[in-house]
């Protein structure tokens, strides 16, 4: 007998004879969606397979004996799928499913003989990538500041969430004066070398505009740069590598001073590359809702909000970098699956937290590698340039597909997350998403398709057919602020439609790639992507923290006839435009932007922007999805952390 059968027993031996077997099938048929009769009487379909936080990985995988985990599922779905004779549905049971490592999958899952496998979750049922961080105490001498040991595992995060809130990792103003080095800074006093872990801090470069086309920070407005030091002696501060240099050398036009051959932003660290404020230093763990990890005692510190208990408190540390992993090839497709009704949380992205830093170039693409500098996506117009041209780094997804086809996501939510919260990388073909809801993100919402393959070798590995409609995306991104909702690369015949979002950092739709070489008179990088439709979504409040975007972005040209827009309401932004189209499609212009404004100040515009006004009602169809998770106060308590 599995323990899960054990517990559910154990309610139910009070009830005496065949009462108490009633009481158990009542438990397990309202555990996977029916009820003792339904389950009495229902055909057992043979080849589906049940899942329970509490049940036994050594069990057959049985409505009365389920498996523990989705990984030991998925292996008995391995064993099942040669098999099929109708679609395998996988019942996941409500409750928090704590993965040991992620859920990979590829052709092996897939379905099979025109079937499906359906990972089908109930109310309440969690992919958590985190940890519990228990046992509080407060901290001698510090009053309001509490501690508690790492959990095992638990060896860096950037994220901490307490009872579903995220928490600010430690930040505060810089406690000296910098100037600018070729590899760091000199401060004016020794106060950081004094600090305690320095080689953990991070330097944030916040941008934005002060006045109209006036930067702060940053390497472009539309961007927030993030670099670690490396370390620090006496008043100087060694910044780590390549992170600085990615950051301050990108290398420009011989002939065209201050133009970066990248083409989309300046050179170097604008403001004499001095930071807006540090983040994850002890010393500046001084407001309520901050916290900080301490990786070489191995000690969390928490400063609780009004009301929290830390004792009694749901703390949660992200550990993993990804829930699910699909690994799909070009000749071995993941096909035939659909995940529907989990909940995706808690898993982290450490990369920034690394040397790399985050150098960031747009919507979460960055430099990256010791040489990314001089070399990385700048192709033809530098010696020794990687090709293709804007071949950046993305920021992966927590959920990640490569290479799927005939896909489903829906009524799923995708929250408390720390990178992208799902990627469909090259070759994802025929593919739903649909009725589901992303916040609390800290980078892009969802990207579809790459920017590395413009013109794809094979027809294994275009991105085409992804239909994306009725999803709600708010209150993100909570930590990269340049991501979008929604990013689109090369890709063809895509639909984005009767989407809602709201409440956004920058863009909201980003579409199309590599159009930037127009700003030096030579034409956008040519690719496969066609007939992509951003059809009747609601955006709003979008570009709440950067600038120089749009509700709806476009850029790059179609290699072929026409990506179109229509009625997309884009409106109530506080720092931009927001490109709607008119009423009846059109075919983006071929600049490296398009955007048009529907802001009452005039905004300025140089030669790369195309703006047009255009007046559309806010009448389109809502989304309409059955995974609810947060609300609209806390979108607007999350826009104000911004």
């Amino acid at each position: 007998m599995s323990e899960y059968v054990r517990s559910r027993t154990r309610t139910a031996r009070k009830a005496p004879g065949l009462a108490a077997v009633a009481a158990v099938l009542a438990t397990l048929g309202a555990a996977f969606g029916g009820t003792a009769d339904a389950v009495a009487r229902a055909p057992r379909p043979a080849a589906d397979v049940y899942v329970a936080p509490n049940g036994d990985d050594r069990a057959p995988g049985t409505r009365t004996a389920p498996v523990r985990t989705p990984e030991r599922a998925r292996d008995l779905v391995r064993q099942r799928t040669d098999r099929l004779t109708a679609d395998l549905t996988v019942h996941l049971a409500p409750g928090t499913y704590r993965l040991a490592r992620p859920l990979v999958l590829d052709s092996r899952d897939s379905g099979a003989k025109g079937h499906r496998v359906i990972w089908q979750g109930s109310k309440g049922t969690v992919f958590s990538g985190g940890r519990a961080v228990q046992h509080w105490k407060p901290v001698k001498g510090r009053s309001g500041l509490w501690s508690a040991p790492a959990p095992a595992g638990l060896d860096n995060t950037r994220q901490l969430y307490v009872n579903g809130v995220r928490a600010q990792r430690a930040r505060g103003p810089i406690p000296v004066t910098l100037k600018s080095t070729a590899t760091g800074y000199t401060a004016s006093a020794d106060t950081l070398a004094r600090w305690r872990n320095p080689s953990d801090i991070e330097f944030v470069y916040p941008s934005g505009e002060a006045l109209w086309n006036i930067q702060q920070y940053g390497l472009g407005p539309w961007t927030e740069p993030r670099c670690p030091i490396g370390s620090m002696s006496g008043t100087t501060v060694t910044m780590a590598q390549p992170c600085w240099d990615n950051s301050t050398k990108r290398v420009e036009f011989a002939d065209i001073p201050g133009r970066s051959i990248n083409m989309v932003g300046p050179a170097k660290l604008t403001s004499d590359a001095l930071p807006g404020y540090v983040e994850n230093a002890f010393e500046v763990l001084d407001q309520p809702g901050e916290w900080y990890l301490d990786r070489h005692t191995r000690t969390v510190y928490y400063r609780p909000r009004a009301g929290e208990n830390p004792r009694t408190a749901d703390v949660e540390a992200p550990v993993l970098e990804k829930l699910v992993d699909g690994r799909g090839t070009g000749s071995a497709p993941l096909h035939d699956i659909a995940l529907r009704g989990i909940q995706f949380s808690y898993a982290t992205w450490l990369t920034p937290s690394s040397p790399e830093g985050f150098s960031e170039v747009q919507a979460g693409y960055t430099v990256t590698g010791a040489e990314g500098w001089k070399t990385q996506g700048l192709c033809e117009y530098t010696p020794g340039g990687t090709c293709p041209y804007a071949s950046w780094t993305r920021m992966p997804g927590n959920v990640a597909i490569s290479h799927g086809r005939d896909l489903e996501f829906s009524d799923n939510a995708f929250v408390h997350l720390g990178a992208a919260g799902l990627e469909l990388g090259s070759g994802t073909q025929n593919t739903t998403v649909r009725g589901n809801v992303f916040t609390d993100i800290s980078g892009n919402g969802m990207e579809i398709g790459g920017v590395d393959a413009p013109r794809p070798g094979s027809d294994a590995d275009l991105t085409r057919k992804v239909s994306v409609t009725n999803n709600h995306l708010y209150a993100l991104p909570r930590e990269y602020h340049g991501g979008v909702a929604i990013l689109n690369g090369y890709t063809q015949n895509n639909t984005i439609a009767h989407n809602q979002i709201d409440h956004v950092g920058y863009s909201g739709i980003s579409m199309g790639w590599g159009g930037w070489p127009d700003k030096i008179g030579k034409p956008a990088t040519a690719n496969v992507s066609h007939d992509n439709s951003v059809a009747n979504n609601l955006i709003y409040d979008y570009m709440q923290a950067l600038d120089d975007g749009a509700g709806v972005y476009t850029q790059g040209i179609p290699a072929v006839p026409s990506t179109t827009a229509r009625r997309s309401p884009a409106m109530s932004s506080t720092t931009g435009g927001g490109w709607a189209g008119p009423s009846t499609p059109t075919t983006a212009a071929p600049t490296s932007r398009s955007r048009a404004t529907s802001s009452t100040a005039p905004r300025p515009t140089s030669s790369a922007h195309t703006s047009t006004t255009a007046t559309t009602s806010a009448t389109t169809t809502r989304p309409a999805s059955s995974a609810t998770t947060g609300s609209r106060a806390t979108a607007t308590a999350m826009t104000r952390a911004w």
